[in-house]
């Protein structure tokens, strides 16, 4: 979960970052267990799988530069709203850090718990992957060159707006210096057919964004939606929510969260206005959300059909997982509001301070947000605690 964090920021593509990085790692450390797709899955294999495809979905809220629909989602905000987010990679990463850093901590616990390995414990992997680096000996040039253009790109993106450096012109200064060093070649560049899909879509999806935007179309929507909920009373918090769940179930329909983003999120954001909702709050929470769905089913993204492909997993098993993990997200995010209530003694937010996740009869999280911490437990695990300030 750690390297998933770290490197996503400099890996805008979490299909990417499954097939090319962790999948690989994920079934050397299964065959290491004796564990392979099929009856000795469940050894460790598919827990392994299942942590990293629930978790890759907060690590890529985390950073605005994580995940292609990211950007996307910005884009298409600022045509709906007519501002762009003003210092977009600090802005982003401040408003995700605390849900998106505790649902990285709580989601491998609950998967633990829910889905738990037969192997609990590897004490040869340690020496096991000693041996495999010094095989494999110190940083090559071309792989030192390639951790210095990544780092140059992350530097750009988190301070270029000081500087006057557009992201667009960071990562082309990054693939430049590749060029020119001859860690890529052109034939590399143009080896990556999903890049060249995904651009194409992009420019597809905002052009289609921006003229539905221009006719007239997303306000009509959005007015006949605002009409509806002046009807129905409802405040602007009730609206971001309903909203919100509603976009989160419709990518059940979709196979695609850029898809998604470009024919839902535009018309969600004008809906959410209209009802009240802060610009900033309703395109970022949009633009979180559309991380979250990106494990809920075998095809609903890039990476969940690779995870799912690898036949560590049932669909059973993965669906089952899926329900609780989305709990436990609402849970985080709701829980540094939680805290500041229920220490100011004001209504709402858990109730008491305690939140009890239940499958069928059986307890599998209680959350207990009454004091400065962010406390949960599992009947297995213990406590744990994640500091909200």
């Amino acid at each position: 979960m750690l390297a998933e964090a770290l490197i996503a920021p400099a890996m805008p593509s979490t299909t990417a970052r499954a097939g090319g990085v962790f999948l690989p790692i994920i079934t050397s450390l299964a065959a290491q267990s004796d564990s392979a797709p099929g009856p000795s899955s469940r050894r460790v294999g598919a827990f392994l799988v299942q942590a990293q495809l629930q978790s890759a979905a907060h690590s890529s809220a985390l950073f605005l530069t994580a995940a292609a629909q990211n950007l996307l989602a910005l884009k298409l905000a600022a045509e709906v709203t007519g501002a762009p987010l003003a210092d977009a990679w600090m802005a982003w990463f401040r408003a995700a850090s605390v849900p998106a850093l505790a649902s990285l901590a709580l989601t491998p616990l609950l998967v633990y718990t829910i889905y738990p390995p037969e192997v609990k414990e590897t004490p040869g992997a340690p020496a096991a992957a000693r041996a495999r680096l010094q095989a494999m000996g110190p940083l090559s040039r071309p792989e030192q060159l390639m951790c210095a253009a990544m780092a140059l790109a992350v530097s750009l993106w988190v301070g270029g707006e000081a500087l006057g450096v557009p992201p667009v012109l960071a990562a082309m200064l990054a693939l430049v210096s590749l060029l020119l060093s001859g860690v890529l070649a052109w034939s590399d560049c143009l080896a990556e057919r999903s890049a060249w899909d995904t651009l194409l879509w992009f420019s597809v999806l905002v052009a289609m964004s921006g003229q539905l935007n221009s006719l007239g179309l997303v306000r009509a929507a959005a007015d006949g939606a605002a009409a509806a909920l002046a009807a129905a009373r409802l405040a602007p918090a009730a609206v971001a929510l309903l909203v919100n769940f509603c976009y989160f179930a419709a990518h059940y329909a979709f196979a695609s969260q850029t898809a998604h983003v470009g024919a839902l999120l535009a018309a969600c954001l004008a809906v959410m206005l209209a009802g009240g909702v802060p610009p900033v709050l309703a395109s970022l929470s949009l633009a979180f959300t559309t991380n979250l769905f990106g494990g809920i089913s075998h095809y609903s993204s890039g990476q969940s059909a690779v995870y799912y492909g690898a036949g560590f997993t049932k669909l059973a098993d993965t669906l089952r997982v899926v329900r609780l993990r989305r709990c436990s997200s609402r849970c985080a995010d709701s829980a540094p509001d939680a805290g500041r209530h229920l220490r100011a003694g004001q209504p709402g937010g858990l109730g008491d301070g305690r939140l009890c996740l239940v499958e069928g009869h059986r307890p599998v999280l209680i959350v207990d947000a009454r004091d400065s911490e962010f406390s949960f437990r599992t009947p297995k695990l213990g406590w744990s605690s994640i500091l909200l300030h």
